[in-house]
């Protein structure tokens, strides 16, 4: 199936199957997935809490709006994100310290000048503290949608949730002490004879209404 075969026919699950879980090998590619998703100047300016215990939806339920509970409940894994409240030096230098790990820089004059180069472009882009909040929620706002995608390419179903209480899904995963704070919440798994979205056809707004071709 072509990607955009894939685009065309995933859907927003409205209900799953909870006897249904998915397989080891799965949960390890959709956490490669978010992993390996793109950022701007590679800063990675997230964290993403995986859930597949009962016990741990139980944890960030509470922070669930009650009409989203039973997607959470019965999904068969649980992706909160959440974004990282300031752009520390800590991260700048966790990120080069990777890349350099992973062979990115061909001497320590490439590897000095990527990171001044880095810093400036926030420096001089970053605008406030509030600005740079806002940017780095858009660049986690970006794995989101990979994970949408790469679930549907694996043949799992998901839906995004922005259904959140994110003071007390905050509260509950403890993301303040973190540096932390939570964005939204993607449930994955399989979908239920219940969910009346699947049988529904795809609608959007023709090509001529949402792309203009220069």
């Amino acid at each position: 199936m072509s990607i955009v075969e894939v685009v065309k026919q995933r859907f927003t699950t409205k209900a799953y199957d909870a006897s249904r879980k998915i397989t080891a090998q799965q949960e390890q590619e959709l956490l490669d997935i978010l992993r390996y998703s793109p950022s701007s100047l590679n800063l990675q300016p997230w964290h993403f809490f995986a859930i597949t215990s009962d016990e741990g939806k139980e944890t960030i339920l509470p922070g669930i709006r009650d009409f989203n509970a039973a997607k959470v409940r019965d999904s068969a894994m649980v992706v909160v994100f959440t974004s990282k409240d300031t752009l520390d030096d800590a991260q700048f230098s966790k990120v080069q310290q990777q890349e350099d790990l992973d062979g990115r820089f061909k001497d320590e004059e490439t590897k000095n000048a990527n990171d001044k180069g880095r810093r400036n472009y926030i420096a001089a882009y970053g605008g406030s503290d509030e600005d740079l909040r806002y940017w780095m929620e858009r660049q986690t706002y970006i794995s989101l949608g990979f994970l949408l995608l790469g679930a549907a390419a694996m043949g799992l179903n998901a839906t995004p949730i922005e259904g959140i209480d994110p003071v007390l899904l905050d509260e509950r995963l403890g993301l303040k002490e973190k540096g932390l704070h939570s964005l939204a919440v993607v449930a994955i798994g399989h979908n239920s004879e219940k969910d009346f979205n699947a049988s529904l056809p795809k609608s959007r707004l023709s090509e001529e209404t949402v792309i203009t071709r220069l």
